[in-house]
């Protein structure tokens, strides 16, 4: 049986799912969006040619439901879902700090509920996805999950436990990395280098970084203390990052990232 796929609140992400979906082999035809203004709506119908409904129309017609919402505006799209979702189908949430329980709670007794945190590198195929099974969740939604977040990156099962925690460390993680390119480019200013130049050596050397992070197998302290020579310029920077609790505030950071999340699902909006 085909089945039909329906993005609820397509913005950026909802767009990057739609798009990969399509990329891995989905058609476009069992494919629904909404959108809350009509001419995103439009848009999307133009350059993806999938159906743009209305949230109830998705529900009623669709087998898997994607919320890609603002976690503030989750409620009240329940409020408009939970008269037409049958117990049969796969709700996916990608709201931040929502629990599926949540959802358990506004929907027809026994609807299977999966949590998804993924990021924004899903525009470019390079997201990181965290999933995680709400009570009547079993391993078939979770591999369904993993099939459709599987086309814009890597996947990664967690308890739900573990989902504020993978929020402040993966879902926000791109942010901070943007932080820290902005603040050396800034530096190779400071040092004398043309704007468009420091940010050129950055950001290569990002991606090399991660490449090798990625494929050697190597801890970071090893592949650190392959650059860094004695009395050499490496361990002059990481002696003044030290001293200026560079490590102390990162983890103090995402310590306040998984404490929004909480207050996020405690409704502390």
């Amino acid at each position: 049986m085909t089945e039909t796929v329906a993005v609820l609140g397509t913005g950026k992400i909802g767009e990057a799912l739609l798009s990969g979906m399509i990329r891995g082999g989905w058609k476009p035809t069992d494919l629904l969006v909404t959108a809350r203004r009509p001419e995103r709506a439009q848009e999307l119908r133009s350059r993806y040619g999938v159906e743009a409904v209305t949230n109830a129309e998705a529900a009623k017609a669709a087998d898997t439901l994607i919320l890609t919402v603002k976690p503030q505006d989750m409620s009240t799209l329940l409020d408009e879902l939970a008269p037409h979702v049958p117990a049969d189908r796969l709700v996916i949430s990608g709201a931040a700090g929502i629990p599926t329980s949540f959802f358990e709670a506004r929907l027809a007794v026994g609807t299977p509920v999966v949590r998804v945190m993924t990021n924004t590198p899903a525009l470019v195929d390079e997201a990181m996805s965290v999933i995680s099974a709400g009570s009547h969740a079993g391993e078939e939604h979770l591999v369904h999950a993993e099939a459709i977040f599987g086309g814009v990156g890597k996947t990664l099962r967690v308890p739900e436990s573990q989902q504020d925690a993978a929020t402040a460390l993966s879902g926000s993680g791109p942010a901070y990395f943007y932080f820290l390119v902005e603040a050396m480019t800034d530096a190779g200013i400071l040092l004398g280098l043309p704007r468009d130049k420091a940010h050129d050596l950055i950001v290569q050397a990002a991606i090399g970084a991660a490449t090798m992070l990625r494929d050697s197998g190597q801890h970071p302290v090893a592949l650190r203390e392959a650059v860094t020579s004695p009395a050499g310029t490496t361990i002059s920077a990481i002696r003044e990052l030290e001293s200026h609790g560079v490590r102390a505030a990162l983890i103090a950071a995402l310590e306040a990232a998984r404490d929004r999340s909480r207050e996020l699902a405690s409704g502390n909006g």
